[in-house]
């Protein structure tokens, strides 16, 4: 944090896009160096990207997981339709883990094998919550949150369930009409692979309805959306710039 904060106070005018967790959560969003204000502002564009067209900010870049959950559960949050607990399974892939190696970061290990971690305790709850309240003030329920590591290299994917009034018509049209400008968020009728996303900066969300709960699938490829491509996004959005600029990537799945 402290080495942070010296380089931002370093350079005049610098707009800064930090991808750590120093500046992600409301408490830690302003700081004051030698008598000036900086202050971020949270960059997920599907929650944000108004505040970061202004460029009057410094953009605190999301989590992975926290964007590909985010996107899973905005839509409902920003029509007042997140009522209930949410519960949440997700797959991470080995690069989503850091940037020091551990005995179960090495691919040799990770290979044929699957783990449990963090569960329900994962870090980047606080910015999930922060996000969901920021357009549902109510929402005081419990995120079920249970992480797990996968047997593959990149990727995140998300099952979410909520209970829900919502038919499945009426939950597709409302994430539908929330992301339509929205270019890398997609909302699609066909159930998706992760495939589809990885390599790219897209999230895919696919929904179902079974009895009273609503299923909610959301992909991205935590290196690109969930960081690197994200940034860049960001970037474009800053300089006003064509938000795809740079990120017309192909899939390694089509």
């Amino acid at each position: 944090m402290e080495e942070n904060r010296a380089f931002i106070n370093s350079v005049p005018n610098l707009k800064v896009i930090d991808l750590s967790t120093d500046f992600r959560h409301r408490a830690t969003a302003t700081i004051k160096l030698d008598g000036k204000e900086h202050s971020f502002v949270y960059g997920l564009p599907e929650l944000n990207k108004s505040k970061i067209q202004t460029g009057n900010y410094h953009i605190a870049n999301p989590g992975c997981f926290a964007t590909c959950l985010q996107l899973g559960l905005l839509p409902l949050a920003a029509n007042g339709k997140l009522n209930n607990e949410v519960h949440i399974n997700a797959l991470t892939g080995s690069t989503g883990a850091g940037q020091k190696p551990s005995a179960t970061t090495h691919f040799s290990w990770r290979n044929d094998n699957i783990s449990v971690y963090k569960a329900f305790d994962h870090q980047h709850l606080g910015e999930i919550t922060e996000s969901l309240t920021q357009l549902q003030y109510s929402f005081d329920k419990a995120i079920n949150f249970v992480p797990l590591r996968g047997d593959f290299a990149r990727g995140i994917f998300a099952t979410i369930y909520v209970e829900s009034e919502l038919s499945e018509a009426e939950a597709r049209a409302l994430y539908t009409e929330y992301y339509k400008n929205h270019p890398f968020t997609h909302v699609t009728q066909n159930n998706p692979d992760m495939k589809l996303v990885v390599n790219t900066n897209k999230c895919f969300v696919y929904i179902e309805k079974h009895g009273n709960k609503l299923m909610i699938l959301s992909m991205i490829d935590n290196l690109l959306k969930g960081a690197s491509g994200q940034a860049v996004q960001n970037m474009n959005l800053l300089f006003n710039l064509p938000e795809n600029e740079g990120l017309k990537l192909k899939s390694i799945g089509f």
